[in-house]
């Protein structure tokens, strides 16, 4: 570990802006290290789901972070210092303490301004049964699928199927909801959305040739809505000595939905 680094594992509690909701419990890591910038600071990296739903709670936040765009072959030897794990999103504050997970920034994100009520506390504890729904077995499958020539013990119509059973869940949700658990907006969306979206990815053919109209109208939305158009902007890989990039604020409307 470096010098001047302080390790701590704890208990953190999690509450909606409904104080009225109970609090979620999260295991997270800090890690603090000493910053000298005056803004909170993001890595990141465009196409990856998991920093897409990051890059959206910090949109949806309205909050200004520093960005630094890495590439996964040459991951900046500053990120590795404050993560060694080498995964992104990585957030470190202004004070130092560093956030390595997507939906814990998501979440921090938005206990710090939450105009349009993600955290909404009706829903806060389904949406984050759908989260870890999500992350623990859709994921599994959609790695499968997209990558099947690299997982040979099934087909990669088998793995598809697999993966349709979280589909069929979201699909039984957008029939009655215009998002996932209501009218409006919530950290379920932005934290499922990005998976979906690759998932379509794969094959665009099959995928809106499958029995899923509500749910692809949904990702449809999502794909032309201003705060993910923003998420996806493309940026030149960090490198030291680079200009400062303000996330949120000072970068390119030039969107590229590749």
């Amino acid at each position: 570990m470096n010098e001047g680094v302080v390790t701590t594992i704890f208990k953190m509690m999690i509450c909606p802006s409904n104080k009225q909701s109970p609090p979620l419990k999260l295991s997270i890591q800090i890690r603090t290290i000493p910053m000298t910038s005056s803004y909170h600071l993001l890595y990141s990296f465009r196409r990856c789901p998991y920093a897409m739903c990051a890059r959206l709670g910090i949109l949806f936040a309205e909050l200004q972070v520093e960005l630094r765009e890495i590439t996964l072959k040459h991951k900046p030897p500053q990120m590795l210092a404050i993560s060694p794990k080498g995964t992104v999103p990585v957030l470190q504050l202004v004070d130092g303490t560093v956030i390595e997970e997507s939906r814990e920034i998501m979440i921090w994100a938005l206990e710090q301004q939450d105009p349009q009520r993600l955290l909404n506390a009706k829903t806060f504890h389904q949406a984050n049964a759908l989260i870890d729904k999500n992350d623990n077995e859709f994921k599994y499958w959609l790695d499968r699928y997209k990558y099947a020539d690299r997982y040979l013990e099934m087909t990669q119509t088998e793995y598809r199927q697999r993966g349709e059973g979280f589909l069929e869940v979201l699909e039984a949700l957008l029939t009655k909801n215009t998002y996932l658990l209501g009218k409006s907006i919530t950290i379920a969306d932005i934290g499922i959305m990005p998976f979906v979206r690759q998932f379509a990815h794969v094959d665009r053919d099959v995928f809106y040739s499958l029995p899923y109209p509500n749910l692809q109208r949904w990702l449809q939305d999502w794909l032309q809505h201003s705060r993910f158009l923003q998420a996806m902007t493309k940026f030149q890989p960090w490198q030291e000595g680079d200009e400062v990039v303000i996330f949120c604020q000072n970068f390119s409307k030039e969107f590229d939905e590749r």
